[in-house]
């Protein structure tokens, strides 16, 4: 009988480091997560909740979430690891909804592209006080398609996620939150919110305008539709990121408007420069302006 005992109390311990994953908008970006970690085996139990069953009713069939619903404070019961994956300008009002009903050894956390506006509402959430168990992040990777049909597995692997917690942000939150990101195959930074906000303007917000500014700039040619038909594999790759979901894009610019608009000012001071030398037919300059580009693009990225 000793070694029955034996057994017992040596059998291994199969609990995942993850409990129950809620997640709040269950797109692209949860969704994904919410795959990656099952696939990883690293969690129990997902549950989604947003304002629509249809939707999320959907990613119960495909398989993303295993239950929902509709009601925030039941949604976070139970929970020990609870992401906003909606819009900016929604998160606020969640976080409402939540606060006083989340479990003491939860950890939130949310996948907003602009950190100071996160933060400033997790702020005005809690009372003036932003938690010790709320890490902000966002990780640095996405599809032009924002539905959770467009969800994958394999999203986040070998692609950035930054967190950028405050002083008051607790040590123990911050590595449950990396081994997380990590467990969907991320590689996880910490970055100051505001360079966060401002790199990201440039290398993130900036090209999304762009593209969906030139689409807009096209669409009014005066071939009409016509104009789209002979776009090649340049013109398609670069307004690909117009296909993002406008209402998220609407929100990144309220709340990244400072960075933005520093990003949006230097650019256009730099495309001023461009038609100088386009209209002065300046060989030199145009050569050196697109090789210096060229040589920056193939040396970092």
């Amino acid at each position: 009988m000793h070694w029955i005992r034996w057994l017992i109390l040596t059998k291994p311990d199969k609990s995942k480091p993850i409990k129950k994953l809620t997640i709040f908008g269950v797109g692209l970006i949860g969704g994904s997560l919410a795959m990656a970690l099952k696939k990883a085996n690293y969690v129990d139990e997902v549950v989604g909740c947003s304002r629509s069953a249809e939707h999320l009713q959907r990613a119960v069939d495909l398989g993303v979430i295993d239950a929902y619903t509709l009601d925030p404070v039941e949604a976070v019961k139970g929970a020990d690891m609870i992401l906003l994956a909606v819009p900016l300008r929604a998160i606020q009002p969640v976080l409402e909804s939540i606060a006083g009903h989340i479990e003491k050894d939860a950890v939130i956390t949310d996948a907003g592209s602009s950190k100071g506006s996160v933060l400033r509402a997790a702020k005005a959430a809690f009372g003036g006080q932003i938690p010790a168990n709320f890490v902000a992040g966002h990780p640095v990777a996405g599809r032009e398609k924002s539905t959770v049909e467009a969800a994958i597995d394999d999203l986040y692997v070998d692609h950035k996620v930054v967190l950028t917690p405050t002083v008051e942000t607790s040590d123990k939150a911050i590595s449950r939150v990396r081994k997380m990101w990590q467990a969907a195959g991320a590689i996880v930074e910490i970055l100051d919110v505001k360079q966060h906000d401002d790199v990201l303007a440039a290398t993130s917000h900036l090209p999304h305008i762009l593209a969906y500014s030139l689409v807009n700039t096209l669409s009014k040619s005066e071939y009409g539709d016509d104009v789209f038909a002979f776009a090649a594999g340049g013109f398609k790759s670069f307004s690909r990121i117009a296909s993002s979901d406008p209402v998220m894009w609407r929100d990144v610019c309220i709340e990244n408007k400072e960075a933005i608009l520093a990003a949006l000012q230097q650019y256009q001071t730099d495309l001023r420069e461009l038609v100088m030398h386009i209209e002065a037919e300046d060989d030199k300059a145009l050569t050196d302006i697109f090789a210096h580009a060229k040589a920056t693009r193939d040396r970092n990225i």
